[in-house]
């Protein structure tokens, strides 16, 4: 881990306000999708003071069905279901507030992939996200697209004006040198919530059979 990140700190919050999942300068995190959790499956999220942030860690085998977004204390954040229609998938997400689900409020997001004749490596990913589903959901009605490379670690999230967002790409030392296919660097915008973003990047993963 000290190579992933050399600052890394043990030290979390465990306030789940949206503020603090949103920062008025442009915000670079490193993600590693590995666990922290012996034999489980997941990514660890560290800011660029080397705290964690954001964890996954699924007990399950890759390809579930159900993934959890949490804090570095193991509050739930968003749960995100893999939903599956006829030949089509679809992905849900929903949002948990100090770490409690209502089901009945809905889900507070929704990621449907654009269907296409190619899928080999290195096709095209393109994810419509449908925001503001949820009865209580301040983002409003809006829509974002993921962008991707089928088995390349590169995205970008957009909004519907085709502005970037939010982007993952390789992260590489100080040197120039590649850390590894596990090992990325978030690139967040200013005054976006990083906790929807980092779902929206689980739910790449999902289509990647990374978690």
């Amino acid at each position: 881990m000290a190579k992933v990140h050399p600052k890394t700190s043990m030290v979390g919050s465990s306030c789940n306000d949206h503020d603090e999942y949103s920062s008025s300068e442009r915000q670079v995190f490193t993600v590693w999708m590995k666990s922290l959790v012996i034999s489980s499956n997941g990514c660890t999220v560290f800011n660029s003071n080397g705290d964690i942030v954001f964890r996954v860690d699924n007990y399950q085998t890759r390809r579930c069905t159900q993934v959890l977004l949490m804090d570095f204390n193991g509050q739930v954040l968003f749960s995100i279901k893999r939903k599956k229609l006829l030949m089509f998938r679809s992905w849900e997400g929903y949002k948990w507030i100090n770490s409690k689900f209502d089901n009945e409020e809905g889900e507070w997001f929704k990621v449907k992939r654009e269907c296409r004749l190619t899928s080999g490596r290195g096709s095209m990913i393109t994810c419509h996200v449908s925001l503001g589903c949820n009865k209580t959901a301040t983002t409003g009605n809006c829509s974002y697209k993921i962008v991707g490379l089928r088995g390349k670690p590169t995205v970008k999230i957009t909004d519907g004006a085709g502005r970037v967002l939010a982007e993952v790409m390789q992260k590489q030392s100080q040197g120039g040198v590649s850390l590894g296919d596990d090992v990325l660097s978030l690139m967040v915008e200013p005054q976006i919530d990083q906790s929807l973003i980092m779902a929206l990047v689980i739910v790449y993963g999902m289509i990647n059979h990374k978690l």
